[in-house]
């Protein structure tokens, strides 16, 4: 069992394959339990303000009592949708949030980010695009906020790159990767979300059930997969964050 003074060796050697067998059929609620017992430090949010991260920061911040708020990360790529800003400013100070945003060195604006990469770096060179706004800031942040797990909001059900998906694993950097509702469905998310009255992003009922950069989001239509409206056409499932495609 992990201990208050977990390193990132003693995380590496968690016993994985029993943590989760153990979760597999527990509540969320559950998991963000034993997890915030067991790491009371060193522990971080990344969200991206979706549905589902909204629904773990409410497990958080009301239903699991920490004696410190969790860091909830978000990584402005200066290319999201207004209501996406709109939705984390509301949820600063519906929560409290200890809210940590992070974004490229290179550039503060759009404007910036365009006089420095081109016109539209997502279009010439996609995986460029998600190094500079995700990948590096997210690794940065996580470094900066002394990171030994951290949090996301991946379900097995959202695309096929994540039906094997665990609660509990390793990342490339030796940290513990939560996913507290991996078994969890979409409708299983949205119940929890009219239950407990939280506040989410207006695109998601306006045929967005995956929001991301403006640029690369598109609306789904009916029997589409769930994130079939990101990177439409590219043949990308991932940004690189969980894993390269």
């Amino acid at each position: 069992m992990a201990t208050p003074t977990e390193s990132p060796l003693q995380i590496q050697n968690l016993n994985l394959d029993e943590l989760n067998e153990k979760f597999e059929t527990a509540h969320p609620i559950e998991i963000l339990e034993w997890v915030v017992s067991n790491i009371p430090t060193g522990l971080v949010q990344a969200s991206a303000f979706n549905v589902d991260d909204m629904v773990i920061t409410d497990i958080l911040y009301r239903q699991v009592k920490v004696p410190n708020p969790v860091p909830v990360m978000f990584l402005d790529t200066l290319y999201h949708f207004p209501q996406s800003l709109e939705l984390v400013a509301k949820a600063k100070e519906t929560y409290n949030l200890n809210l940590q945003v992070y974004k490229t060195l290179e550039a503060n604006t759009r404007e910036e980010f365009v006089a420095k990469f081109g016109e539209a770096l997502w279009e010439t060179d996609v995986r460029a695009f998600h190094r500079v706004t995700k990948i590096e800031p997210l690794n940065r942040g996580l470094d900066e906020l002394n990171a030994i797990a951290w949090i996301t909001g991946r379900r097995r059900d959202q695309a096929v790159t994540r039906t094997r998906l665990e609660i509990f694993e390793i990342d490339p950097n030796n940290r513990l990767k939560i996913n507290p509702i991996a078994t969890w469905t979409r409708k299983e998310s949205w119940a929890y979300v009219a239950e407990h009255g939280v506040i989410y992003n207006p695109l998601h009922d306006q045929g967005y059930p995956s929001i991301g950069d403006e640029p690369l989001t598109t609306p789904v239509a009916e029997g589409e997969d769930e994130r079939a409206g990101r990177w439409r056409g590219m043949g990308k499932t991932e940004c690189g964050i969980h894993m390269e495609d």
